[in-house]
This record gives C-alpha cells, structure tokens and sequence, in this order.
C-alpha cells in the first residue's frame, strides 16, 4: 500500500488517542531540515519535540551507532554488562550539578526516567509523599500523570491516579502568581494536606517545556532548596526536556545556585535515540535494593553509542554557548514585533529554550492564534509546536546544530506567519 493512502487512512489504523500534527509523512531528514514524500522541504523548529538538539543523524552520532551495530544491538545490561554503560555513566557522573559523589542508571523513556527517580526517592527517605507543581509535564504513565500539572489532553478519562501525589502553584507572573504566592502554597499544603516528614521529593522541570517554557525563577529554586533541606526531603529536577544544551548549559540547573539531588534526562541524551538517566547523589541512588532498577532495553547499546557521541558534541562543538546565541536572536526578532502583533504577549526563554505566548485584547489565552500563526508556518514550510496551560504558547525547540543561514530563512516565515494571523 502506497504510504500516502496509509495517511489517509490513519484514522482506521491508529488510535484517535494517538495526536499526529503534520499532515504528511517524512522521507528523509538532515540536521534541522526534513523532506516528506513529495521532496518538499521543512525546517524543524520542533526537533522531535526536544530530542534532537544534535539535530538528525549528526554524522558522528550516526558513526557511532553504526559501528555499535556491527559489534552488537542487545544483551540486557542486567544479564551481560558492557563497557559502554559504564563509560558514558561515568561521564555523566563527572558532569552532573550534583553536590558530592554522583551515580547513574540508564532507563528508556523520559517518563521512565521520573518513575525511577520516585522509586529511587521513596528507598531513600522511606517517605510516600510527592509534590509536583502546576503545570509541569513528568510523562504519561499513571505516575507520570499523576505528577503532570496539566488536566487536559494527558489525564483525562485516566484516573484515579497514585496517591501521595499533591501539586503546589508554579511561580509565574502571566498565571498571576509571585514568589512569595508560590512558598506560601507550600506552607498551606503542609498544613492542610500532607506532614512534611512524609514528603519524599519535590519533582519540577527547571524549565517547564510542555508548560509553556517556563523557566523556574532562581529565588524559588533556591527557597526550594532551602524547605527540602529543612524538611529532609530530596529534590528531582526534570530534565527530560530542559537538558542537555538547550538553556545555554550542558544541565539547566547549571543555572540555578541550588542542586538537585536527583536529575532525570532523555530526549536529546541521546541524539533522538531511545535513551534516559537518573544521575543523583551516590548515597540517594545506593538506597534501593540489588535488582529493584533496571528494564529489558535499560541502557540499550546502540542508544548508549548514540548518547556518547552526543556528549562529545556538545562540547566539541559548543553547543550550549550556540543555544544562547540563537535564543538570543530569535527573541530579539520576536520582540521587534510586538506593536505589529498585539497578541504576542510575551516571549519568554532560557538559552535556546524559547516560548511565544499569545493573549488576546482582553489578555485571555489565545490558543485560535497559535493555530493561524502554526499552519501559516507549516504552509510555509516551517515546523512549530504549541504548549502551554492553555495551548496558547509556541515552543522553540530547533536543533541546536542549524545553520545560520537556515535559521535566519526559518525566522522570516515565522515573522510572515505572525504578521498574516494578526492581519
């Protein structure tokens, strides 16, 4: 069957539950540009939803899986090791923000990732309890549900969810809400719905993607920091989407002067290989029991080969530093267009970590003009992608590695793209 035809009948295939953004279907792909059948070109603003900040297949990324391949696909890691999980674990180890000693565990899934991290959390403290925040995205597993901030598409018709799991107000100016409204919801949920002695973590992104890039403001990291340390509980920074050189650091709590006690990884990780980690403090990771980790495809050698190549690229080729100069490009090009686009509200960004948030005259959320400015963009040949609490913020995630002259053709359709919706 021609795979067009399979398009058109994607609906008596697949799940409605299953959302598909782009009505054609990929041929091939290079760096932040793909084809699609009818070799008509898209630049990727969208980078597999964040996990491509290497872009597609980087050429070493592409050597070293091809020659893991030749050696070997799978064992288990659990059955028979190898080398490589202990090479690039060792690395991460070295490079994590994490306060003394660290270790690392290599899982699949972002959202595999998260419920490791809880389980790991749990042994440790011997505590239940979980406090996630509004608006935050941890997967779409029952845990991870459960610790998502966001009702809609993700939890609905899916419950009842974990218990011990309770959410607390994001610090965030546009929802209305300060710092100190944010540290005084902590002190009411401790009063009014769990004991603070039975808190086993605090999870939160340091930069909420699928929220609507929403960076957490270092004062309430940093308080954060300072009601877990007084309380014994540990920290989980989610860095599934946030990580691995796309605020500008290697880890986005390099920004923040308070650490993490835990830090889960995934998406770029790997170059868009199937890979995760929980990289925490050694004593944290110890606590649970010989053969309570793990999974068939945890440490996958060829997502392994794929996630050390990542790691030399990073650095070889600066690729946070770049992450900073492109955010900082693009913002400047969005906020030049702000008394031309009276619903851009604001743009907001960490590195390379950018969001466009659209409200209307009335400064409610306008998620009908995020549609206008994303199928002007895809018309175009241009790939957004929306979040936010109200679906009314565009989230920048392009490859890292796109070239100048690419993101400079990429900025242009998305300057027309705003200027026909707010015609």
């Amino acid at each position: 069957m021609h795979s067009l035809e399979l398009l058109h009948r994607k609906h008596d295939i697949t799940p409605t539950g299953v959302g598909v953004m782009a009505d054609f279907l990929v041929e091939r792909a290079r760096n932040a540009e793909l084809w699609d059948q009818d070799g008509r070109r898209y630049i990727d603003f969208a980078g597999g939803i964040g996990a491509l900040n290497t872009g597609h297949l980087h050429p070493k990324v592409h050597a070293a899986v091809a020659r893991q391949l030749d050696a070997f696909s799978h064992t288990a890691y659990q059955i028979v090791p190898y080398a490589l999980y202990l090479s690039v674990a060792d690395k991460l180890n070295r490079l994590a923000p994490i306060t003394g000693r660290a270790k690392s565990a290599f899982f699949t899934t972002g959202a595999e990732a998260v419920e490791n991290a809880v389980k790991i959390a749990r042994a440790h403290t011997g505590r239940p309890g979980l406090i996630a925040f509004g608006g935050g995205f941890h997967g779409r597993t029952l845990l991870g549900m459960a610790l998502t901030g966001k009702v809609a598409p993700y939890k609905t018709g899916f419950g009842p969810f974990l218990a011990d799991v309770y959410h607390a107000p994001f610090p965030d100016a546009q929802e209305g809400v300060s710092l100190a409204d944010a540290l005084k919801s902590l002190e009411r949920l401790f009063k009014y719905d769990i004991d603070p002695a039975r808190v086993a973590a605090f999870i939160l992104e340091p930069v909420q993607g699928e929220g609507g890039i929403r960076p957490v403001p270092p004062a309430f990291m940093q308080a954060l920091r300072r009601v877990a340390d007084e309380h014994g509980i540990l920290i989980i920074a989610d860095e599934v989407q946030c990580g691995f050189g796309r605020t500008g650091k290697l880890f986005a709590m390099e920004h923040y002067d308070a650490a993490a006690d835990i830090i889960t990884l995934a998406k770029s990780l790997a170059g868009g290989f199937p890979l995760s980690a929980v990289v925490g403090r050694a004593e944290v990771m110890d606590a649970p029991v010989a053969g309570s980790l793990g999974g068939t495809y945890a440490g996958n050698p060829l997502a392994l080969a794929a996630a050390d190549a990542v790691i030399d690229i990073m650095r070889d080729e600066n690729l946070p530093e770049r992450a900073e100069a492109l955010g900082a490009m693009l913002a400047e090009r969005l906020d030049a267009l702000k008394k031309r686009v009276p619903q851009l509200a604001e743009v907001r960004r960490l590195g390379g970590m950018v969001g466009v948030e659209f409200r209307d005259a009335a400064g409610r959320p306008d998620a009908a003009f995020l549609k206008k400015v994303q199928a002007g963009a895809l018309a175009r040949g241009l790939l957004l992608i929306g979040g936010g609490l109200d679906g009314n913020v565009i989230r920048c995630l392009f490859p890292l590695t796109i070239e100048f002259d690419v993101f400079d053709e990429a900025l242009a359709i998305f300057e027309a793209a705003l200027l026909d919706a707010a015609a």
